[in-house]
């Protein structure tokens, strides 16, 4: 559903978990932004993150965690880790477009 509609309107790249996601984005020209899970096999969303933001190449990419991990604790670690955004299921699915549409644009949503 989340690639259905983001890819309405914009190019989406895929990956099943953090390792290839980190391949992938050494792959493809530098995405405007990520939307990301926490909980992935492997490689966390959390992790990935951290990992983004130590690589000089990849470190501004914005990130937006959707993950079923609600409890504060969660966001705050979220955040801390470097994504501008937290989203909890379920979510509103315009909700997501504008905080993707907002990351793209490179501002912060209203």
């Amino acid at each position: 559903m989340v690639v259905r509609a983001l890819g309405s309107k914009y190019t989406i790249y895929e990956a099943r978990d953090g390792k290839e996601a980190t391949e992938l984005l050494r792959a493809i020209p530098l995405p405007a932004a990520m939307v990301c899970d926490v909980m992935m096999p492997g490689l966390s969303g959390l992790q990935l993150v951290r990992n983004l933001r130590k690589d000089p190449s990849l470190a501004r990419i914005p990130v937006l965690f959707l993950t079923a991990k609600t409890t504060p604790r969660d966001v705050v670690s979220g955040i801390n880790a470097g994504a501008r955004h937290y989203m909890t299921k379920p979510f509103k699915l315009a909700e997501l477009i504008s905080k993707v549409d907002s990351m793209v644009a490179g501002k912060k949503p209203a």
